[in-house]
């Protein structure tokens, strides 16, 4: 049991958004985005704040890529990690809304996320891409309500390019007009998940709400 907790400690340090970029490079990072864009039980990857931390490094040469290379190579890793989740979400349907809860998935991710939809509309799919689970599972409901691919993938692509050009790029103007700033990406990190969970917190607290006084109602 403690090599089992050993293990999972190490697993949790080395997915800190540093350290993926520090030892995983260019390519473990842009799996790391594919996976949280695509794949349901990546909701607990760290995606704004490692948005953040790759064009930081990036600055200052711990990612040893031309910045053009870094943005370019996310953006167009974070629409195809989208549009997967779309299929995923449309060849699984409404089967989802009955699958068992494990580990790694929550009928209640999709429920938030279904929330955002029936508030937003068509632009959860830009306003979710800066929120952590909405970010995960917005594109797998919008296959699973079969939204229109062409209507999806348009918002699609503003979501990635809103998401990862104005975090990417804050990250790198900051490496470079203060390249101490990576002594302080911890705190850092800290506050954009602070930052980006509460709005996330209120809709799944909000939705609960009216789901309790539905239920109270009937």
């Amino acid at each position: 049991m403690t090599e089992f907790w050993e293990t999972l400690k190490e697993a949790f340090v080395f997915f800190q958004p540093e350290n993926i970029i520090r030892y995983g490079g260019l390519i473990f990072l842009l799996s790391v985005v594919f996976i949280e864009n695509g794949l349901f039980f990546g909701f607990f990857l760290p995606g704004d704040s490692l948005m953040f931390t790759a064009g930081l490094l990036c600055a200052t040469g711990v990612l040893n890529h031309p910045f053009s290379l870094v943005i370019s190579s996310i953006l167009i890793t974070a629409v195809l990690g989208s549009a997967f989740g779309y299929y995923f979400g449309a060849r699984a349907g409404r089967s989802l809304y009955s699958r068992k809860d494990t580990f790694f998935f929550r009928k209640s991710h999709i429920k938030t996320a279904e929330e955002f939809y029936n508030r937003y509309g068509m632009r959860t799919l830009v306003i979710g891409r800066f929120l952590p689970v909405v970010r995960t599972f917005a594109p797998i409901v919008a296959g699973v309500i079969q939204m229109p691919f062409g209507r999806f993938m348009l918002a699609n692509i503003a979501g990635a390019l809103a998401w990862v050009g104005s975090l990417v790029t804050i990250g790198y103007y900051l490496g470079k007009v203060w390249p101490q700033a990576e002594e302080y990406l911890g705190y850092i990190i800290i506050a954009l998940i602070l930052i980006t969970a509460i709005p996330v917190i209120r809709t799944y607290l909000g939705a609960k709400k009216r789901n309790r006084d539905e239920r109270m109602i009937d």
